[in-house]
């Protein structure tokens, strides 16, 4: 469980220096930053993601293990999970929160987890007791109260803004599931998915999304220092993504979930610490709610292991 909670604080930690980076040239004076940022931004997190993952692959010298592990059935299911969570889900979502506003957009990809649940209770025959459930339904529902006190008055694109939300949140809960199924072989661990995951996804955005959206020009000119804030992000994205996958390993797909989307209560605290963010009460209420249903969750677990 604390592994889980680990994902959520260190998400928050990446999604709020990546934050900083995105005020930084050349995003800051692109007149076209707004849809190509989120984009670019991206790939450049993945790609440097890759490179900590190489890096933490090669200090325990698991090459020969991750591809060995790449060439089995379980192997597959880790690049098909990757495609989905990956160049899938996280397009959809920029490209929601370009349509529909960011705040609207989190509401509707919070709902990841509850998707992730009624998949997993389908395909992997996963259940989770009443109290599990009302704490997954909370911790969804403090997330949808936090996006929703936060959407703004923008010019919305509904009907594909929502359908963009919708396909993230359908990318994000099939990557949990199937990494899950693909955990299962004891010769794929988490570490081996998540260095199968990355470079997948960082390739899929060099070769297909950026030629697609023009975005090669602008991702080159990236200056140094936004370059190593996006990298600083990525080894926090990286070191998240690795007790993701390790909880949803452990745990299964659905406390996974309600754990890892904690990070938008801890994102409010590190909002305060680097920005000087001050949330409002309300803010903290719902961020609470977030926390105590993500516990409610997992709390069988726990009790497992005290036994």
């Amino acid at each position: 469980m604390l592994t889980g909670l680990s994902a959520g604080i260190l998400w928050a930690l990446d999604t709020v220096i990546l934050g900083i980076a995105l005020t930084l040239p050349p995003f800051s004076s692109a007149a076209n930053a707004a849809i190509l940022a989120p984009f670019i931004s991206t790939f450049l997190h993945d790609a440097f993601s890759s490179v900590w993952m190489l890096s933490f692959t090669a200090a325990r010298r698991q090459f020969k293990n991750v591809f060995y592990a790449l060439k089995t059935k379980s192997g597959k299911y880790i690049l098909l999970g990757a495609l989905l969570g990956g160049p899938i889900g996280m397009s959809g979502y920029v490209a929601a929160i370009h349509l529909i506003g960011p705040g609207y957009t989190a509401v509707i990809s919070s709902l990841y987890p509850a998707l992730g649940a009624l998949l997993s209770y389908f395909f992997l025959k996963e259940k989770m007791k009443s109290s599990q459930i009302i704490g997954l339904l909370l911790s969804v529902g403090g997330v949808i109260a936090l996006g929703y006190s936060s959407a703004g008055n923008e010019e919305l694109h509904l009907l594909p803004g929502f359908l963009c939300a919708a396909l993230c949140c359908i990318g994000w809960a099939s990557e949990g599931v199937i990494c899950a199924y693909g955990m299962k072989d004891p010769n794929v661990s988490s570490a081996h998915a998540l260095q199968i995951r990355q470079p997948v996804s960082a390739l899929c955005y060099a070769l297909i999304i950026l030629p697609i959206i023009g975005g090669w020009q602008q991702t080159v000119s990236v200056p140094p220092k936004t370059a190593l804030l996006i990298a600083m992000s990525a080894l926090c994205g990286t070191a998240s993504y690795l007790c993701y996958y390790r909880t949803i390993a452990k745990l299964g797909p659905p406390k996974a979930m309600a754990l890892n989307i904690t990070y938008s209560a801890w994102s409010l605290v590190f909002s305060f610490l680097f920005l000087h963010t001050l949330p409002d009460g309300k803010s903290l209420l719902f961020a609470a709610v977030v926390l105590l249903g993500a516990l409610l969750s997992a709390m069988e677990f726990s009790r497992k292991t005290k036994e």
